[in-house]
């Protein structure tokens, strides 16, 4: 299928990586990354990209995505972001079924939930404090890690970016208010399969999962949108990333916000 670029950072490479996504998600045969053809100078087209094979699989079914992943490596990197297609976002307890992954990589997440819709005017105006104070909910999510290119996570960053940041699902845990905490201290349990359990304490990279919040929506809104009240973001790994296979039960646990599970 071919697609327009639906903003004015079309050219030839955000074109054929357009294309070369599409096809990827339709065959399910992954998409060469190491091509020349295939390669993408900077970030603002990698978004551009995103945008592009939204528009050409119809992900968010001509509504402002409602989903997305945000996030970076620490404070002082900067942070990128990826609008979610409906279609993959489970509610605990969730059973992956047929879903066609080619990867299967674990990332245990807290996802935070708008409490009032965010326009630019209002997302310019915002620190981490006044950010906060938009969230009225959060929850254990995990992030299915996976890839339409060849060589997967090994991918050049500007393609795993351009690839929603290598998505491949999300399942969101039950809803509880949202208050700061001290999320330095905050215990984090995740077990796969047989393997055993791994804790994690005080490990999200930006140190407090609404420190990205003003980046996301100062993102979210940059060409006129506005991002409505109810949408979720999740806020980055607490483990890393930690491969599963196909039957295993994923099961994810924040100590004091509750837990998620997936049945791969």
């Amino acid at each position: 299928m071919m697609s327009s670029v639906p903003n004015s950072l079309a050219s030839p490479a955000v074109q054929a990586l357009v294309n070369a996504l599409v096809r990827a998600r339709q065959s399910g045969i992954p998409a060469d990354d190491a091509s020349p053809g295939l390669q993408l100078q900077d970030a603002a087209q990698a978004y551009a990209v995103q945008a592009g094979v939204a528009q050409a699989l119809d992900m968010h079914a001509g509504q402002t995505p409602a989903h997305w992943k945000s996030g970076g490596p620490n404070r002082q990197a900067v942070l990128t972001h990826a609008p979610l297609p409906a279609a993959g976002v489970w509610m605990s307890p969730a059973v992956a079924g047929t879903w066609p992954f080619a990867m299967r990589g674990i990332e245990a997440e807290v996802a935070l939930r708008l409490g009032r819709a965010v326009d630019a005017a209002l997302a310019a105006s915002l620190d981490v404090a006044s950010a906060s104070q938009l969230v009225d909910a959060m929850t254990v999510s995990i992030e299915v890690v996976d890839s339409r290119w060849q060589r997967r996570t090994d991918a050049p960053a500007w393609l795993k970016l351009a690839d929603l940041q290598s998505h491949g699902a999300l399942v969101l845990g039950a809803w509880m208010p949202y208050a700061a905490r001290d999320w330095t201290t905050q215990v984090c349990h995740l077990r796969i399969g047989s393997q055993d359990e791994q804790i994690f304490t005080g490990t999200h990279t930006l140190a407090d999962p609404a420190w990205l919040l003003r980046d996301w929506l100062q993102h979210a809104t940059r060409d006129g949108a506005v991002v409505p009240a109810g949408a979720v973001v999740t806020t980055g790994s607490w483990n890393g990333m930690t491969p599963a296979a196909a039957g295993d039960l994923v099961r994810v646990r924040f100590d004091g916000l509750g837990e998620a599970s997936l049945q791969l």
